[in-house]
C-alpha cells in the first residue's frame, strides 16, 4: 500500500534524527502562529494549498450533491480549530486526506471558538467537504476546573463533550481527533469499527494505572469511587474516539459530564483537564479499538513533553499528546527523533 511506502520513509528519516540527536529535552512553549485579531488574509497567507488527493476516483463520491451532510455515505469527522493549534489541525486533515482511499467520501466538522477560520481552510483545501459549528466559550466556562496544565483549561478542549448538540441530528456517529496528531492509514478502516451496544470506542490501556487519574479524596469517598463498581475501568485517550451520536443523545451523556465537572468545582476529584469526566462517565463501557489507532504520548508528558519512542506494534496513527507539539520542537529548531514524521504534512508556509 503508499502509505506504507511512504510511512516506511518517514520512520527511517526518523530513525537517522535518534543516531545523531539522542537528545530527551523538553522545550519551552513557542508564540501563537498568529494573533486571533489578524484578518483573515493574514491567515490565509499563512498556508500553502494542499494538492487535490484523487486517491480511488472510481470508487469515490464525486457530484456536488454528495457533499450534503446528511448523506450516509460520507464518513464524518470532527476536530477543533484554533489560532494556537491551527497549525496541527491543518496537518491532521492534509495526513487523512493524503492516506484516505476516497478523500472525497470524508466530511470534516470544525469547531471553532473564534469567526475567522473558515476562508482559511477553504483557501487551504478548495475541495473540502466540511463545516464551522461555533462553540460559545461560556457554555463550559462556569465548569472548568484548574488543571496541571493551562492549555487544559481551554474552553474549546470541551468542546467534544457537545458533539451531539452541535452536529445535525443526521449526524449519526462521528469520529473525533485532537489537533496535535496524524493519520497513516485511510481513515475509512476506524469508521468502521464495530462499536457493539457501547456509545464510544477507543483504544483502552488497561495496564495504565487507572487511579492515577482521580485524587485521593475520590478514592477514600463511596459516593464518588462507587461510581465504578461493577465496572472494569480502564484508561483511554480522549484525542481519538469513535462516538455514536444516536446513543448519545438518547441517553443525555453530554449531561453526565456535566454533573461530574460540577462536582469537580467543589470537590475536587481529579487534575487533569476534561479527561477524567470521560473517564467517570465511560470507562469500563468503552468498545475498544485497536492501539494503532492511537499511538499515543509523543508531546511526553504535561509538565516537561520530554521525547518518546513509538509504542510497540503497527501504527496508523501518531499523537503528540503531552505538552510537546512537533511544529513547535520543529521552530525550535530542538525536535524529538518522532517529530520527522509530522514535518511531511505541514503545510505552514513560513516553516523549515
Amino acid at each position: 500500500m503508499l502509505w506504507i511506502t511512504r510511512f516506511s520513509a518517514f520512520f527511517s528519516a526518523a530513525m537517522a534524527v535518534i543516531i545523531l540527536s539522542p537528545s530527551l529535552q523538553s522545550f519551552p512553549p513557542a508564540a501563537a502562529i498568529r494573533s486571533s485579531s489578524q484578518p483573515d488574509r493574514s491567515l490565509i497567507s499563512s498556508f500553502r494549498k494542499s494538492p487535490s488527493f484523487r486517491n480511488a476516483a472510481d470508487e469515490c463520491l464525486s457530484s456536488a450533491a454528495d457533499s450534503n451532510v446528511c448523506n450516509p455515505s460520507l464518513v464524518h469527522v470532527a476536530i477543533t480549530l484554533d489560532v494556537v493549534y491551527l497549525r496541527g489541525s491543518i496537518a491532521a486533515v492534509n495526513s487523512i486526506l493524503q492516506h484516505s482511499l476516497c478523500p472525497e467520501n470524508v466530511f470534516f466538522h470544525f469547531i471553532v471558538s473564534e469567526t475567522n477560520l473558515e476562508s482559511l481552510v477553504r483557501s487551504t483545501f478548495q475541495e473540502l467537504k466540511f463545516k464551522v459549528y461555533y462553540f460559545a466559550p461560556e457554555t463550559v466556562r462556569g465548569l472548568i476546573s484548574s488543571s496541571v496544565r493551562q492549555a487544559l483549561e481551554q474552553p474549546l478542549n470541551y468542546a467534544r463533550n457537545y458533539l451531539a448538540e452541535l452536529l445535525e441530528d443526521c449526524v449519526g456517529r462521528v469520529i473525533y481527533l485532537d489537533s496535535d496528531l496524524i493519520v497513516v492509514d485511510d481513515i475509512a478502516k476506524l469508521w468502521k469499527t464495530s462499536l457493539g451496544p457501547r456509545i464510544i470506542g477507543a483504544p483502552e490501556y488497561c495496564h495504565a494505572n487507572f487511579t492515577k487519574y482521580f485524587t485521593g479524596g475520590f478514592w477514600s469517598e463511596e459516593r464518588f469511587s462507587g461510581t465504578f463498581r461493577g465496572r472494569r475501568p480502564c484508561y483511554f485517550n480522549t484525542g481519538v474516539m469513535v462516538i455514536d451520536l444516536k446513543r448519545w443523545r438518547r441517553g443525555g451523556y453530554t449531561r453526565r459530564i456535566e454533573k461530574w465537572m460540577e462536582i469537580q468545582r467543589t470537590e475536587r476529584i481529579y487534575e487533569l483537564g476534561s479527561l477524567p469526566p470521560f473517564l467517570l462517565v465511560f470507562a469500563g463501557h468503552v468498545a475498544p479499538i485497536p492501539h494503532r489507532w492511537n499511538q499515543h504520548g509523543l508531546g511526553g508528558d504535561n509538565v516537561r513533553g520530554s521525547c518518546r519512542d513509538l509504542h510497540p506494534g503497527p501504527v496508523s496513527l501518531l499523537h503528540w499528546s503531552g505538552s510537546g507539539k512537533p511544529w513547535l520542537r520543529l521552530d525550535s529548531k530542538r525536535p524529538c527523533p518522532l517529530d520527522a514524521l509530522w514535518t511531511p504534512y505541514d503545510l505552514y508556509r513560513h516553516s523549515h
